[in-house]
């Protein structure tokens, strides 16, 4: 995809082989066995960088101390990988816009969005770790869908990228109307165009904690919208309240979104392409 773009200079370095506790899933049912839609791409003109994806994230950070934003569209791994090896880079992160989580009930279940499923042990690691994030959730890319008006206008243009970018929203806008749905929920875009302007959503400051062990429940990202928990106190064989704690926010949580300004936006960047 670099090389269709002629952006060789963008360094992409393979990442973990795996989640950190359990197995990996895979999605061909939703992107194809390619992962991108079935369209075939021509062979890469860019060579892989040789650093461990977590490695080169590293070394980007120190490289340029406060100007990285990381915008991890997939599961935390290499993330959390990243910041257990070297926890030094998380004060010279600039700000983490990720796609993932949902304070409204889930896609891969009742309860849990598929990034944060994937690898819940590393979606917690990188929302505890203290750095300014913005979780860019299901309540952003369910409200935004790219539906056939917006994939006919992004098709009257045309060049490599654009053709490549149709194909695959193509795709995606036909197996959302096998399930009922008039488009396409645009999750990972969300969380670029956030970074490119913040404008387009509304957040509401929470104290985000991931699931890790429910039965039901696992990958759930739960939000605390008032910062306070009660203080119970042990007295003799029952607990006693005693007042409440306050919790300090950890996230940004997108709550709503722009979605014809921010489609619009989409169309326009691609269009441009």
């Amino acid at each position: 995809m670099v090389s269709l773009a002629n952006r060789c200079d963008i360094p992409v370095a393979a990442g973990a082989q795996h989640p950190l506790f359990q197995k990996l899933i895979t999605a061909e049912f939703w992107h194809g066995k390619n992962g991108l839609a079935g369209v075939e791409l021509p062979a890469s003109k860019c060579k892989v960088d040789s650093h461990f994806g977590p490695d080169l994230i590293i070394q980007l950070v120190h490289a340029s101390p406060h100007e990285i934003t990381l915008v991890p569209v997939g599961p935390l791994t290499n993330i959390a990988l990243a910041v257990e090896k070297d926890p030094s880079i998380v004060p010279l992160v600039k700000e983490v816009i990720l796609m993932g989580g949902s304070i409204s009930g889930g896609n891969v279940n009742a309860s849990a969005e598929a990034n944060i499923f994937n690898d819940p042990e590393a979606a917690q690691v990188v929302f505890q770790a203290g750095w300014p994030l913005t979780m860019v959730g299901l309540e952003v890319g369910d409200k935004a869908l790219f539906t056939q008006k917006y994939l006919d206008e992004l098709a009257k243009t045309h060049g490599p990228i654009n053709d490549f970018i149709v194909a695959v929203l193509k795709h995606l806008v036909n197996l959302s109307a096998q399930f009922g749905s008039p488009g396409t929920p645009m999750y990972d875009p969300s969380a670029v165009a956030v970074a490119v302007d913040g404008t387009l959503v509304k957040t509401r400051d929470m104290h985000v904690d991931v699931e890790t062990r429910g039965e039901f429940t696992r990958g759930e990202t739960v939000g605390n919208r008032h910062l306070t928990v009660e203080h119970n106190v042990l007295h003799g064989d029952h607990y006693v309240i005693e007042g409440v704690d306050k919790v300090e926010p950890n996230a940004k949580v997108c709550v709503d979104v722009d979605a014809d300004r921010f489609l619009q936006l989409f169309v326009s960047r691609i269009g441009s392409k």
